[in-house]
């Protein structure tokens, strides 16, 4: 009979023998724990089992497609899960070096029916994980999660005979032509090409050069010291110096992409940085209109005009909002059929014809150029400005420990559920399919989630009257976050 894992504890003896994996670390969609404290190799060895045991359960085909971030530990993270899926009797198909939705790509380019990519995404070094897939192109959710983290702890993991390793060569080079195809810009672009010093820095320029584009470099030396900032295009430091380069450079805008590729941020050529939300407005303007009566998708935290944009009701364009996270996200988009997902952190679904329906940074840049060839007397700004005028705030993150914060969560939303007057307005609508997001009757809103990835609570607001009414909203949710003395400092401020 299998045994849970045992209590292992760092510099110790065991170690470096045995599997230490904190719980918490398998989240709603994706693994993530602090290296070498909350996971050791042997830890990432039993997972790569579970994994490959997963499989195996579920009757899948035992091949995987497995990938690793630039990181300078990823490659031994890396290696101590696949020693663990050909344990488990997997043939493994290392890409190598990787981009996620170079990885998602894999799965379709080598028929693999499983993928597993290494990888922090936008969190800090310090910090690894894995995110994985069975059913392409989505990824693990809430209940492949939970079967994982039983195979694991419980250590339910089972070795086979059969296990492979094959190392796939020239699989980036096949990503990065089925990105570019045939398409080569009519219309002279100039843009800044942030990259952070991340994994995007290896596909992001070359891309942007062989559709045409006249390039502006932006941190593109690959430096897994990450020594300007931590690429991830939702936080403010990296747009502020994406604004800075479109400044400095008189770029058409600027685009940059966090740790592992999947995902974008847009600085327009007036250094306006634009929330994903609006960009994925623009974009779904500009499809609805080649795609007429299309479903969008859209995160929680997203602005609400994916309902009330009078060009998009026009193109008879339907909007749906779901649950944020990016394995979410894409199983709504393929269950409903709808042609694209856009989430307020930066992740773009594009499904067919456009894309494969997972999330990938580098997909969103091609369409984007795309979008501006098509209109060819229209900038970044003139786009931005034809919306609608909202309010809205960057995402911010009060700490709330792992442990705590679904059940801290859980408190915050039955308070919210009852009001029924909000920063001085009526309250229209509370939704709680992801948290609580109070809905008033002018059309604003506030919204608190748990992360799924860090120790935190999300919090977006969003008023389409005025910077007043934005700021009495975030200060409504604080108010009501304050009741919770567990709760820490957020983030950043606006």
């Amino acid at each position: 009979m299998k045994k849970p894992l045992p209590t292992v504890t760092p510099n110790t003896w065991e170690f470096l023998r045995d599997p230490m994996i904190a719980p918490t670390g398998f989240r709603e969609y994706d693994a993530r724990w602090q290296y070498p404290e909350a996971i050791n190799l042997p830890g990432i060895t039993a997972l790569g089992l579970g994994l490959g045991t997963q499989m195996h359960q579920r009757g899948i085909e035992p091949v995987i497609a497995v990938g690793n971030d630039y990181r300078d530990y990823s490659l031994t993270i890396k290696n101590a899960l696949m020693l663990g899926l050909m344990q488990a009797g997997i043939h493994v198909k290392d890409i190598g070096p990787a981009l996620s939705p170079m990885a998602y790509f894999a799965q379709f380019h080598l028929d693999a029916p499983a993928v597993a990519m290494v990888t922090a995404s936008h969190n800090p070094n310090g910090w690894t994980g894995v995110k994985m897939g069975f059913e392409r192109p989505l990824t693990h959710g809430p209940d492949e999660m939970n079967e994982l983290r039983d195979i694991v702890l419980n250590g339910k993991g089972v070795t086979r005979e059969g296990g492979k390793y094959e190392f796939v060569e020239g699989v980036r080079e096949a990503y990065l032509d089925d990105l570019v195809g045939d398409f080569k810009m009519t219309r002279k672009l100039k843009v800044v090409c942030a990259t952070g010093n991340g994994t995007a820095a290896a596909f992001a320029p070359e891309l942007f050069r062989r559709l045409g584009v006249e390039v502006v470099e932006s941190h593109n030396e690959l430096d897994y010291t990450f020594p300007h900032y931590n690429p991830n295009p939702e936080a403010m430091e990296m747009l502020h110096d994406m604004s800075a380069s479109v400044k400095a450079s008189g770029a058409d805008f600027a685009l940059g992409f966090d740790g592992d590729g999947d995902r974008c941020g847009v600085v327009d050529d007036e250094g306006e940085e634009i929330f994903a939300d609006k960009v994925g407005v623009i974009m779904a303007r500009d499809l609805s209109k080649i795609y007429p009566n299309s479903t969008f998708v859209a995160d929680v935290k997203s602005t609400g005009l994916y309902a009330s944009d009078p060009v998009l009701i026009a193109n008879g364009a339907k909007a749906d909002y779901w649950k944020t996270g990016h394995s979410h996200m894409k199983r709504r988009v393929k269950e409903i059929g709808a042609l694209a997902g856009f989430e307020k952190s930066g992740h773009y679904f594009l499904a067919e014809p456009i894309g494969r329906g997972y999330d990938c940074g580098m997909r969103v840049a091609v369409e984007i150029c795309k979008l501006m060839d098509r209109n060819p007397d229209m900038s970044m700004s003139d786009l931005r400005r034809a919306l609608p005028l909202t309010y809205a705030m960057p995402t911010m993150s009060p700490y709330a420990a792992d442990e705590e914060k679904y059940d801290i969560l859980a408190r915050i939303v039955s308070k919210l559920e009852t009001v029924t007057e909000f920063a001085g307005r009526k309250v229209a609508q509370v939704v709680t399919v992801n948290g609580a997001r109070v809905i008033l009757d002018n059309g604003s809103w506030g919204l608190v989630r748990a992360s799924s990835n860090t120790p935190n609570l999300v919090v977006v607001c969003e008023s389409s009257e005025s910077e007043a009414e934005l700021r009495a909203i975030f200060k409504a949710v604080d108010d009501v976050i304050r009741t919770e003395p567990a709760v820490g400092d957020y983030d950043q401020t606006f």
